[in-house]
């Protein structure tokens, strides 16, 4: 993939999120060693490459990775964290800006209009863990390994909490957040949290091929699609139904629904559009 220049001179998002795209597939990369923590700037600059994957029409697939090394995200920075302590509030504004921003970019992943696959080869920890629970997608290496472990330093995974619960069997999810204890790559499958454990050497080409499969087909399917995925999930039986129902209409009524029906039956390859 070619790496993307930044944008408007952002030397240091450019630095902490590198941003590559080969044709519609598009690449954000952790670059923030040894631990690829999410501080403030960390947050920050992936929103920033999150909004403009968003604003990009002609992007089809997100793949969320980090850079060399033994640790996908830890999560917070804590020790930027804790420094804070020394504020007059005693961290409170510097905590509540961290946790509402970091709240606001799950909610991104999860309501970008792109699939976003996360590509996890090493340890994910924390919000860190909360990111990969955020992603539609995650395909994870042997050597990956995931935790919920604030609990450790006497703080509650509360945050992380909210992707985790959504994404594996409550049981599951509270039995992470309890003990803190690490999970490998096999029991995250076990549990819902990944989709596929593949050999390190592996990994990049089996999130590829997943990549551009999806990226093959309709936009406007794949956008209208995994919206009402999520908004279905939280209502009622009788509501999903209601919602589900109009969205198919609205999608049948859409030009790739036409031309991909058109194309099925003269047994052509679809030629879609970027609405």
């Amino acid at each position: 993939m070619a790496e993307i220049v930044a944008i408007r001179g952002e030397e240091d998002s450019a630095r902490l999120v590198r941003t590559a795209r080969e044709g519609g597939i598009v690449r954000l990369t952790l670059n923030n060693p040894p631990a690829n923590a999410l501080s403030l700037d960390m947050i920050v600059a992936l929103q920033e490459a999150l909004d403009a994957c968003a604003a990009d029409r002609s992007a089809r697939v997100v793949v969320l990775a980090a850079g060399p090394g033994k640790v996908f995200c830890a999560g917070h920075d804590l020790k930027e964290m804790n420094a804070h302590r020394a504020d007059a509030d005693r961290g409170r504004a510097f905590f509540d800006r961290t946790m509402r921003d970091c709240a606001r970019l799950m909610q991104s992943v999860v309501s970008l209009p792109q699939p976003v696959i996360a590509a996890v080869d090493g340890i994910a920890t924390a919000a860190g863990c909360q990111l990969v629970a955020s992603c539609d997608l995650a395909i994870a290496s042997e050597r990956a390994r995931f935790g919920v472990n604030g609990i450790d330093v006497g703080l509650f995974c509360t945050t992380p909490a909210v992707a985790l619960s959504r994404k594996v069997k409550p049981k599951h999810a509270m039995e992470m957040l309890l003990t803190g204890e690490m999970i490998d790559a096999a029991t995250a499958r076990e549990f819902g949290l990944v989709n596929r454990v593949v050999p390190p050497e592996y990994l990049n080409q089996v999130v590829d091929k997943y990549a551009a499969t999806i990226a093959a087909k309709s936009p406007t399917a794949l956008r209208l699609g995994k919206q009402a995925f999520y908004r279905q999930a939280e209502m009622g039986l009788a509501g999903a139904y209601d919602y589900a129902a109009g969205v198919m209409v609205e999608n049948m009524l859409a030009r790739d629904a036409e031309e991909g029906i058109d194309a099925f039956i003269a047994k052509r390859k679809p030629q879609w559009t970027e609405e």
